[in-house]
């Protein structure tokens, strides 16, 4: 399954979308050397960004046309991961322009690593100056012009 909307950092990290439909996200995680700290765990941030686009991606699910940032994200940590990952999102509530939702990382074992909360704003573009507007990335990619 593809992303519809390209972001370039998470395709340097590899996420693989295995579903989103019906207010519900799934996404896989393979982490590379370079995305584990010194522990030689995954680096939370990678498992943050992990959160984050899975539950922006619950949010979308319901409304594929619409874009999503995020407003808030909380996220508690309860072991190390190691990969490969799984994270799901959920939508638990949205209003016309916002969206709540939560979202888990499990290592392959299926044991619990993170958990988070989030906050989104559905949007349609978004803003890069006074009075420009850029749109959302497509499935072709950055444009060069």
């Amino acid at each position: 399954m593809e992303f519809q909307v390209h972001i370039p950092f998470v395709a340097h990290l590899g996420f693989a979308l295995q579903r989103w439909a019906d207010g519900e996200a799934e996404i896989t995680y393979d982490p590379a050397p370079e995305h584990l700290n010194s522990f030689s765990v995954v680096h939370g941030g990678a498992s943050m960004t992990l959160l984050d686009v899975v539950m922006a991606h619950a949010a979308r699910s319901v409304q594929t046309d619409m874009g999503c940032v995020t407003i808030e994200m909380k996220t508690s940590f309860m072991q190390a991961a190691r990969g490969p990952l799984r994270a799901t999102g959920r939508l638990l509530h949205r209003t016309p322009t916002m969206a709540f939702t939560e979202g888990h990382v499990f290592d392959a074992q299926g044991k619990l690593c993170a958990h988070a909360s989030g906050t989104f704003k559905y949007v349609k573009r978004l803003p890069v100056g006074a009075r420009e507007s850029q749109p959302l990335n497509g499935p072709a990619g950055i444009s060069t012009d």
